[in-house]
């Protein structure tokens, strides 16, 4: 192949000119969050293309966590406009750890790196009423981690749910989704890196005891050693979890 051909710029596939479209007009405000995007026969209309075409454009929305779509009709049915940026970057993510081009010790530094700067980034007097209901949202989460007859895989989802609610104590809403696309990203390995019961009861009763010592530094506003707690806390169990 010469290189003019490998230079030359790819087709535009059919279904691209609907995402271009939907983001313009999200972009000029013309398309909002709760809005119904117009029906495949409308699109495929007003594109020119096919409603084939017009479906591949919405499951990748879909898979993107950029619409919900429902069958029916009203105002909730066909394919409606959300943002829920996680779902899309805890898929493409997964499947690249998956493929092993990503591999999850690179996860866990990226989630060590946006989890420290969340906690050293936390300013609870500049929304208190906001920090005052995720102290108690993660408080009433170790609660329910306390119990030692929890199920293990609803210990793992608490946790994750634990870690995220704490990381948007940073107001940083980018750092808030990447968090939940890392966690999304690797929590099967996490489910599946403690096997052995009598392992696991070991294990969680640690990471209780470091989870209450971060939440009280966080609480405290003392961003710098919840920092240093979390760090130690992420590496601590991805090294025992590798050694089982």
């Amino acid at each position: 192949m010469n290189s003019k051909a490998r230079n030359a710029p790819q087709p535009v596939r059919a279904y691209e000119t609907v995402l271009k479209s939907i983001e313009t007009d999200l972009r000029s405000g013309k398309i909002k969050i709760g809005d119904q995007l117009p029906g495949e026969r409308a699109l495929a209309e007003t594109h020119g293309i096919s409603r084939a075409s017009v479906r591949d454009a919405i499951r990748i929305l879909d898979a993107m966590g950029m619409v919900r779509t429902s069958a029916g009709s009203g105002p909730n049915s066909g394919a409606v406009v959300i943002s829920e940026p996680a779902i899309g970057l805890s898929a493409t993510l997964r499947l690249h750890v998956a493929s092993r081009q990503l591999s999850v010790a690179d996860i866990v530094e990226s989630r060590i790196l946006l989890e420290t700067w969340a906690a050293s980034s936390a300013n609870l007097s500049s929304d208190p009423v906001r920090s005052d209901t995720v102290l108690r949202q993660t408080a009433d989460l170790l609660t329910t981690m306390d119990d030692p007859g929890l199920d293990r895989e609803e210990f793992h989802d608490l946790d994750a749910q634990f870690h995220v609610l704490l990381s948007s104590l940073a107001g940083n809403a980018v750092i808030e989704a990447m968090m939940e696309s890392l966690r999304l990203s690797i929590s099967d390995y996490v489910s599946e890196s403690v096997t052995s019961d009598d392992a696991w009861q070991n294990i969680s009763q640690v990471l209780r005891t470091q989870h209450h010592s971060i939440h009280q530094a966080v609480a405290a506003g003392d961003g710098a050693s919840a920092a240093t707690l979390l760090r130690e806390h992420i590496e601590w169990f991805y090294t025992e979890s590798r050694q089982l």
